[in-house]
């Protein structure tokens, strides 16, 4: 599986510009990309959007950076060597969405699957299967990343976010929902919960 994170301009990928993409093969994980771009010309920047993952909007157009087209060019490139390409990830319909809007704004095709993992789901599922409750804010689940990250023993991702350091989070959470032990060298230190 490709275990992705986006850090974009905001959450409307029609209107918004991928700024960075991380990533890394789950069945393979030292085999990791992390590439950043200039938002595409035209698109829309929400401040808020930009502040979450430590981009200015000077950086966020800064014309040095490669644009969006050379970004998600470069991931298909990397994403071609991996047997399963599904994407993993946290409400990774997010991240499907940009790569797909990328590709298309740029002119590729869109090889990828329509079906997802989501750390959301897996850690939804084992939270009943343990009988654990739910947590549950504003009437819907609150099983965010933090929140999941610290049920499985992990320390809070840290801020701002970064789409490798998420996409790394990501996959250690998945692996422990999954298989109830760690995967990847940077938690080693964290110790997977007893559940039984």
């Amino acid at each position: 599986m490709i275990v992705i994170d986006i850090e974009a301009t905001g959450t409307n990928y029609e209107k918004h510009s991928i700024l960075s993409l991380g990533a890394l093969d789950f069945n393979n994980p030292k085999n990791r990309i992390y590439l950043e771009c200039q938002a595409w010309e035209g698109a829309h920047i929400d401040p808020e959007a930009i502040a979450v993952c430590g981009f200015t909007e000077d950086e966020a157009t800064d014309d040095t950076k490669e644009t969006e087209a050379q970004l998600i060019a470069q991931f298909l490139t990397w994403a071609e060597g991996i047997e399963d390409q599904t994407f993993l990830g946290q409400n990774v319909s997010f991240d499907r969405d940009y790569v797909k809007a990328a590709c298309l704004r740029a002119g590729y095709n869109y090889p990828f699957a329509h079906r997802t993992i989501d750390t959301h789901s897996l850690a939804y599922m084992h939270y009943v299967l343990h009988g654990k409750e739910v947590p549950i804010a504003k009437r819907h689940s609150a099983l965010n990343i933090e929140t999941i990250a610290t049920y499985l023993g992990m320390p809070e991702e840290p801020e701002p976010h970064n789409a490798l350091t998420g996409a790394l989070y990501h996959a250690e959470m998945a692996h422990r929902l999954l298989y109830g032990k760690k995967l990847l060298d940077e938690f080693n230190a964290h110790e997977v919960p007893d559940f039984s």
